[in-house]
């Protein structure tokens, strides 16, 4: 790692293989030997660097290169996924950035196979892709709330295994951030969303029916790491009753995988000293 306060890289100090959902700690922040004060300076130093090497795969992108990164990110309500993609993609060049939420269901969307509208959102070459939910609600919420039977919702582990696998060699790195809270961290940010009318309309009464779900989706989620972390595909995860710590992560998370493609400027397609005289003439 590029920094002495990480004892580990992130991927190894977060990486989901062996982890169990429950008992696991929220607040804690592994790998990082920081506080918060150190973790907050180290963000804004990290989200530099972030990008300026997004904006090298955009650059790439727009000269042909497909390769291209997929940020998934998974978690119960106030798990701060919203905060990942303000403060950590809000740093880096929008123009590179194909985002998507994925919300219920649409009519026109539950007439097809449930990876058709992920497929619709997949990032183009050279961009940056965010989902901000993902192909993994329907082993989640349709598996807690048995919206299709077990049987359908059970061969969707390795039907998603190989749906990642086709990206991967389609030149995607996939990158899937799983974040937790506990459930006391969630009351205190669900009540600040009620306690702050600049915050109502984050608010949804079905966030406080889901709390009584909770055991059942550390069920899912943790069948969701166990199955679908691969090789081509691995899981992270991340505590996030730390907020700052959860976007650190996230930042230093990216800036690996940007830096594993070994991106250089592209080379101009035109003659520069030509170009040059011109402009010196006009």
């Amino acid at each position: 790692m590029p920094n002495s306060l990480w004892s580990v890289p992130v991927t190894t100090a977060l990486h989901a293989e062996g982890v169990k959902v429950v008992g696991l700690d929220t607040s804690a922040t592994p790998g990082f030997r920081g506080d918060k004060k150190a973790g907050e300076l180290l963000l804004e130093q990290r989200r530099a660097e972030l990008s300026r090497l997004q904006e090298k795969l955009y650059a790439n992108g727009r000269s042909g290169d497909p390769r291209n990164i997929l940020l998934v990110l998974q978690g119960m309500d106030t798990a701060g996924k919203g905060g990942i993609v303000r403060h950590v993609i809000g740093s880096v060049d929008p123009q590179g950035v194909d985002h998507a939420a994925f919300g219920v269901p649409s009519a026109e969307e539950r007439k097809h196979h449930y990876l058709w509208r992920i497929r619709r959102q997949l990032p183009r070459g050279g961009q940056l892709g965010v989902f901000d939910r993902s192909h993994y609600e329907d082993v989640l919420v349709v598996r807690v709330h048995d919206l299709v039977p077990p049987d359908v919702w059970a061969k969707r582990y390795d039907e998603i295994n190989r749906f990642e696998r086709e990206l991967a060699e389609a030149g995607t790195i996939v990158i899937k951030v799983a974040m937790f809270v506990s459930l006391d961290e969630q009351r205190k940010r669900l009540a600040e969303r009620l306690d702050r009318p600049d915050k109502h309309w984050k608010f949804n009464p079905a966030d406080i029916d889901e709390r009584a779900f909770w055991p059942a989706y550390q069920d899912a989620y943790q069948a969701m790491l166990d199955r679908t972390t691969t090789e081509h595909a691995p899981w992270y995860v991340i505590p996030a009753d730390r907020k700052w710590f959860a976007r650190l992560a996230v930042t230093e998370l990216l800036i690996d995988a940007l830096n594993s493609l070994q991106l250089d400027w592209p080379t101009a397609q035109f003659d520069v000293a030509e170009q040059r005289r011109r402009l010196d003439e006009s």
